[in-house]
């Protein structure tokens, strides 16, 4: 029997019916967004640097959160995946234009590759809602 309290929310993403998952899910006081690569309403890859396309992932999270009832204030750890080092700055500096005074622990790592070559930077983030 599925938890009454178990709510999704779908995004955009071509893949997620596909590989069966949901950009984010609520259950109780708790929201987890999974990696949100940087995705058009469209489906289409948002065109920009490393920095446009970290501001578009953290507009997907923050539409997902709303989508379940929470917002950015909520979120207490992020984790950003980047393809290049050299790209730390641009997409630190987009996650702390959304989260400089909310400020969660946060892990950003470089990795080989993601699913798209034209990304460069996918995000998640998990919330605790204030009861």
């Amino acid at each position: 029997m599925a938890d009454a309290s178990r709510r999704h929310h779908s995004s955009a993403s071509p893949f997620e019916p596909v590989y069966g998952y949901s950009r984010a899910v609520r259950v109780g006081d708790r929201i987890d967004v999974g990696g949100c690569a940087p995705i058009e309403a469209d489906g289409s890859s948002t065109v920009g640097d490393a920095g446009v396309q970290a501001a578009r992932c953290l507009t997907i999270i923050a539409e997902a959160l709303a989508a379940l009832g929470g917002s950015p204030a909520d979120v207490v750890r992020t984790r950003m995946y980047i393809t290049d080092p050299a790209d730390a700055d641009l997409v630190g500096r987009a996650h702390g234009a959304m989260f400089g005074d909310i400020r969660p622990a946060s892990t950003m790592l470089v990795i080989p590759a993601l699913i798209r070559p034209e990304w460069k930077v996918e995000i998640e983030a998990e919330a605790i809602l204030e009861k």
